[in-house]
């Protein structure tokens, strides 16, 4: 049992000694005990893809892996909720710098959508604002997926991370102002049911940057007159990055950084999406300082995005134009990073 300084009787409760007296004799302070070395942040670079659990941020979901690597920089490509599970990308070190491509590429969902019931938030942990006592079948709802599948305007939830001048709108809902979002263009390339019971349906979707599934489940409630919202939510692909390679937190976490290293995967996974281009080390070196440098060779890319290595190591990854390699992100891959066999 605990006691407190204020479980005990006023006769009992000692004062602090005065600064003079807890110096000691002499008034020197008490020598105290050497103080544990505090691990060694790390030059650790690649990805970790993460399967995280519901009820964790994503801001959290770094703090872990960041600790558990000792690494000295990390960050996530792309936020997932709290309420969702699924895939985050944790890039390490000079992977930080490939994140926009990560970012940028294609992602796919599964989602429960919750019929008779759609909240100010879209999910789950909103408060209900519009309700109805009609459910759809799953004809209803096959039939319905067509009309958001393509190029279509999207009008993000009111809860989400889009800035109005400069405030997130989710700090301004929670303020209780009303917050007025614009459609927004976004790409749906895939949607289809997989469950349906009368009451939850779950869908999968295949979708491009900025697509809100929350969004989504609130508009075809919309229009199904049933109203809905997310009732659970998992991400299983982002980019290059799917479930089969994911781990779990614990996976990293009950082990000791070296083993943790198993998880870790290239910094240029990242980048399956654009060409490769090998070249020599005087090249490697221009390229490392920021210069442009002239490919030669048939196999060699004429435009667009491209990455370069040399020796099998990343270097660059920039824009070629007329043949010739502009470098606007160079990587010193020095520390831990894994190779390509791992």
């Amino acid at each position: 049992m605990t006691v407190s300084m204020e479980d005990l009787p006023p006769a009992e409760r000692q004062a602090p000694l005065p600064s003079a007296e807890r110096r000691g004799p002499e008034g020197r302070r008490p020598q105290r005990g050497p103080r544990p070395d505090r691990p060694k942040r790390r030059d650790v670079s690649g990805w970790v893809i993460l399967d995280k659990h519901v009820g964790m941020t994503s801001t959290h979901a770094v703090a872990v892996v960041k600790r558990a690597f000792n690494a000295k920089k990390a960050g996530h490509a792309g936020t997932l909720d709290p309420l969702a599970s699924g895939i985050l990308p944790i890039a390490l070190g000079e992977a930080t710098k490939t994140v926009p491509f990560v970012m940028d590429g294609r992602k796919a969902y599964r989602f429960t959508v919750q019929w008779g019931i759609e909240t100010d938030t879209d999910d789950a942990e909103g408060r209900p604002v519009a309700t109805s006592d009609a459910r759809p079948d799953r004809a209803a709802v096959e039939a319905a997926l067509p009309t958001f599948v393509g190029a279509i305007e999207q009008v993000p939830p009111r809860y989400s991370a889009i800035k109005i001048q400069g405030e997130r709108a989710y700090d301004l809902a929670r303020e209780g102002e009303t917050v007025e979002l614009v459609a927004r263009p976004v790409q749906i390339d895939r949607l289809a049911v997989v469950e349906h019971d009368g009451e939850r349906t779950v869908i999968e979707a295949e979708c491009g940057k900025g697509t809100y599934v929350r969004a989504l489940a609130r508009d075809l409630g919309r229009m199904l007159g049933c109203y809905g919202h997310v009732a659970a939510l998992r991400r299983t692909r982002v980019g290059p990055f799917s479930e089969a390679e994911a781990c779990a937190v614990s996976a990293l976490t009950d082990g000791s950084p070296e083993a943790a290293l198993a998880y870790l995967r290239p910094v240029e996974t990242a980048l399956d999406s654009i060409p490769e281009v090998a070249v020599s080390r005087d090249l490697g070196l221009r390229l490392m300082r920021g210069q442009p440098v002239i490919l030669r060779g048939r196999d060699a890319p004429v435009e667009g995005k491209a990455f370069a290595t040399c020796a099998g190591i990343l270097v660059a990854v920039g824009d070629v134009e007329r043949g010739e390699l502009i470098p606007h992100r160079v990587f010193h891959l020095g520390g831990t990073a894994p190779g390509r066999s791992a």
